[in-house]
């Protein structure tokens, strides 16, 4: 059974020392695992690295709040995966469609660097995850981190499916795994992702999907 973490989750000390320490600072913030965004019943999976300090870990919703969800949302809702308006708060009323996001590491980890030894940990979650989405068929990995844990969920070798931006790389599941480098503002400040870059990947996705 699908199960999420509790917000007081303390699996990993160092992550949970930092949503405690945030918490006295901004009692307002969310500060704690985040939970996904979307149905167990949609087709695409979008994973992500972690919580941003002054986005999902602010908010309570993934990619909310920060430069990240201002592009990931936007292209979502030009690709026809979700619908709405987006306004950078989790009661904005924003749906999404046929898709759910999370992140490989549920709490914002320090300089929103985590360790091996977390994404290790948050990996249980995320393999439920994957399991309860019985009309899964593809996952948008968002950058090398997400890629290597959606690779360990699916107990596949990491050696196997190389990362590369736009790539797309097909399991013994049926599932479909798909690259992008992340859309951070760090990565479109240096024109390592562009917003077509990024658009062109959801047209592949949709492509896929539309078949």
């Amino acid at each position: 059974m699908f199960t999420e973490p509790d917000h007081d989750c303390d699996l990993c000390p160092r992550l949970h020392a930092f949503c405690a320490s945030n918490a006295l600072a901004h009692p307002e913030w969310h500060n704690g695992p985040v939970q996904a965004f979307g149905g167990l019943d949609s087709k695409l999976l979008i994973v992500g690295l972690a919580p941003g300090l002054k986005g999902a870990n602010l908010t309570g919703r993934p990619f909310t709040g920060d430069y990240a969800g201002d592009l990931l949302y936007a292209t979502l809702l030009e690709s026809g995966f979700a619908k709405g308006q987006y306004a950078k708060h989790k009661g904005d009323g924003l749906e999404l469609i046929d898709c759910r996001i999370t992140n490989a590491v549920r709490c914002v980890p320090p300089q929103n660097k985590p360790v091996g030894a977390e994404t290790n940990t948050c990996n249980d979650f995320l393999t439920h995850e994957i399991e309860s989405m019985k009309d899964l068929k593809a996952i948008l990995s968002l950058g090398t981190l997400s890629h290597g844990a959606v690779l360990t969920a699916l107990g596949l070798k990491k050696s196997a499916f190389k990362f590369g931006h736009e790539a797309a790389h097909q399991t013994d599941s049926g599932v479909v795994l798909f690259n992008s480098y992340h859309c951070s503002r760090y990565n479109t400040n240096t024109k390592r992702l562009t917003e077509q870059m990024f658009t062109d990947v959801f047209i592949k996705i949709r492509a896929f999907l539309d078949t």
